[in-house]
């Protein structure tokens, strides 16, 4: 007989559904908004699930969790417990809690939102660049309290140089949020841009908060954790109170993490690191710092493509923490602020900059005239000159603006660009006796024949660094020649011996000499400024004075050639050693012709229909749409259609509802499962 209350069944019908187990709730902020780690942009919000009692005490903002979504497991952030759900319907309980770690803590969640919501991304895509994945062993070491608390060595001498520099230090050290774009100068062994940064870190320690500096690659990490040891804050130990720790993806997950741990704990005061640290967790953000920003090495290459200068503007105001900006060169991006007052100068007088420059002089065609034939050599006798009288003080750098050994070749006979026979790719020697390569698809063009005159011989068009490195050998015999560089066998050289030396570099692998280089020669000058770029100017001149900073001044002989017929403006603002006039020409320039960054745009690549139908989709006040265009070059693997590009321009004013815009497109996109492929980019570092 069947017990009381008991459901009977007949025959032919399915079985009653068993009810799923009833899952006790916590009985305090039961509900939990997550982030679920999903890329579709429709899903870019936060969603609600209820805290099992079990899980009460490890849910906490900013912990990683498992969450039940479209029938799988699937990872989550928790950004916030509250009392009441929105949702009107049951929740679903959280499925796991991965780590009682709050790894996002609350000022990133709000950082990585408005970076998201700046750059029309999706929170998931931030907090993927922001979170570094978990290391479970490293997250369960035992901590230990037995170091010494670290106190950094007050001082500013490096800033006595620079307008305005004494007071930012001293504004920091007061807990003030001043904000600075300035212009470095080269100097002494300790008075160098690296010092100067130090002396600025200090000062945000000293007045009881956290500092974070973002370079461009690892080698300045390694000169700016130098420098900060210098002025008294070494790097962080385990089990100790105060410090530095270097945050950067080479160094591996354990350490990464370890270093990422340190400053979301609390225990290092001060991270240095490269392009993702600019979302490190430091607590009581003081001081945020951004060298060389005009390297591209700030631009990050995944979505939604965020500029660490900017992020690091927006933190600065998020945090109320001070800014500094700084390079050798002036960027027409942190120009701009300087314009409008939101930032402030700080460089140094004319009679300073030319007390700590060395000697610069710019040989054109004109200034070579009286050498005849010899003034269209590579390397004219006034710099093959310079290079032999200066070896006798030191080593000499030579920057070559492009690796390898002959990037390009052309025809021996009518001197057409030889291109590759299947992609029209452009072809390139890797050494003297070797096989021209494509560029572009790789292929080997063993029977190469010229399509203008049918030609089989090549001569080169543009020499790399190695082929430059072989000439300058048998050009100074005897004189030890190195090559510094990321395609060469020994890679970039962080430094070099003040011993007699032809170092040959590519831009920004230059080493550092420590007692400075004893001359310069900038060869290929107009490879260097030819192009349509947007930014060709500036980053020309950045990359010449990165080169430059690094000779001694001219009261020690110091000395610098630029070779080739260079962009004028470009040139002459190497000579006069004025960045930030050259900047101040480019963006008066920009805004007559309505371009960034006087304007805000974002651009749209992909097939055609998908970009035609994000493109109408957006509205935004004073929306202008250019293009769509077919891009240069060879289409991508895999792609059964070349691409097109397309330009949406608006007023600087109208910058924040065209990112929500385009948002809002990407996601009905996403939505509606629509077909080809686009990918959207606010604010471009290139436009060519």
């Amino acid at each position: 007989m069947p017990g009381p209350g008991e459901q009977l069944a007949l025959d032919g019908l399915p079985a009653p559904r068993v009810r799923h187990r009833v899952v006790p709730l916590a009985d305090e902020l039961p509900v939990a908004r997550v982030c679920v780690d999903l890329p579709p942009q429709h899903l870019d919000r936060l969603f609600e699930y209820a805290v099992p009692a079990s899980m009460h005490a490890g849910v906490r903002p900013g912990v990683r969790v498992k969450v039940r979504f479209g029938g799988q497991d699937v990872d989550a952030y928790v950004i916030e417990r509250v009392a009441t759900a929105e949702h009107t319907g049951e929740l679903v309980p959280l499925r796991r809690l991965v780590s009682d770690e709050p790894v996002l803590a609350p000022a990133v969640a709000r950082l990585a939102r408005a970076v998201a919501d700046r750059w029309a991304g999706t929170l998931t895509d931030v907090l993927r660049l922001a979170v570094p994945p978990r290391h479970a062993r490293v997250e369960n070491e035992a901590e230990h309290d037995d170091a010494p608390t670290v106190v950094p060595a007050p001082g500013a001498t490096a800033w006595a140089a620079y307008r305005g520099g004494p007071a930012f230090v001293q504004h920091v050290l007061s807990g003030g949020a001043p904000r600075a774009v300035w212009t470095a100068l080269p100097g002494a062994q300790d008075d160098r841009w690296p010092d100067a940064v130090a002396q600025a870190v200090a000062a945000a320690v000293l007045g009881g908060r956290g500092a974070l500096v973002v370079v461009p690659d690892a080698r300045d990490t390694e000169r700016v954790l130098t420098a900060l040891s210098t002025a008294g804050l070494p790097a962080w130990r385990p089990g100790g109170r105060g410090g530095v720790v270097r945050l950067a993806a080479d160094d591996g997950p354990s350490a990464r993490y370890r270093a990422f741990l340190a400053a979301l704990r609390g225990h290092a005061d001060v991270v240095v690191g490269t392009r993702a640290s600019a979302f490190a967790p430091v607590h009581d953000l003081g001081l945020v710092v951004c060298w060389d920003d005009g390297d591209a090495l700030h631009a990050e290459p995944r979505a939604p493509y965020p500029h660490v200068r900017e992020v690091l503007a927006l933190r600065s105001e998020l945090e109320d923490a001070a800014l500094l900006v700084g390079g050798h060169a002036r960027t027409v991006e942190a120009q701009a602020w300087v314009a409008s007052g939101w930032a402030h100068d700080v460089s140094a007088d004319r009679a300073v900059v030319r007390r700590r420059t060395p000697r610069v002089m710019a040989l054109t065609s004109t200034e070579l005239a009286r050498e005849g034939a010899a003034a269209a050599a590579r390397l004219p006798t006034p710099a093959w000159r310079t290079i032999r009288d200066r070896l006798a003080e030191g080593p000499v750098l030579v920057q070559v603006p492009r690796a390898g050994y002959v990037p390009a070749v052309a025809c021996g006979r009518c001197r057409a660009a030889a291109r590759c026979g299947t992609c029209h790719g452009p072809l390139g020697l890797a050494r003297a006796d070797g096989v021209p390569r494509c560029g572009w698809c790789g292929r080997l063009a063993t029977d190469w024949r010229c399509d203008e005159c049918g030609a089989a011989n090549l001569r080169s068009v543009r020499v790399g660094s190695e082929r430059t490195a072989e000439e300058l050998g048998r050009a100074f015999p005897g004189v030890p020649v190195r090559v510094s560089g990321a395609k060469v066998a020994g890679g970039v050289l962080a430094s070099v011996r003040d011993a007699p030396a032809v170092v040959v570099s590519t831009p920004g692998a230059e080493p550092v000499a420590p007692g400075g280089y004893a001359a310069a020669v900038l060869l290929d000058a107009a490879v260097t400024t030819a192009g349509s770029s947007l930014g060709l100017l500036p980053d020309a001149l950045r990359r010449w004075l990165t080169a430059a900073a690094l000779v001694r001044s001219a009261s020690e002989g110091g000395v610098v050639l630029l070779v080739g017929d260079a962009e004028a403006r470009a040139s002459q603002a190497l000579v006069r050693w004025d960045p930030v006039g050259l900047a101040e020409r480019e963006l008066d320039e920009r805004a007559e012709l309505a371009l960034p960054p006087a304007v805000r745009m974002a651009s749209l690549t992909g097939t055609r229909d998908a970009v035609q139908a994000v493109a109408r989709r957006v509205e935004a006040a004073g929306l202008d749409v250019l293009g769509p265009v077919p891009l240069e070059g060879p289409p991508p693997r895999g792609a059964l259609e070349p691409e097109v590009r397309a330009l949406l321009r608006v007023p600087r004013s109208s910058g924040p509802a065209l990112a929500r815009s385009l948002a809002a497109s990407l996601a009905v996109r996403s939505a509606r499962r629509e077909g080809g492929v686009v990918r959207a980019h606010v604010d471009p570092t290139d436009l060519g």
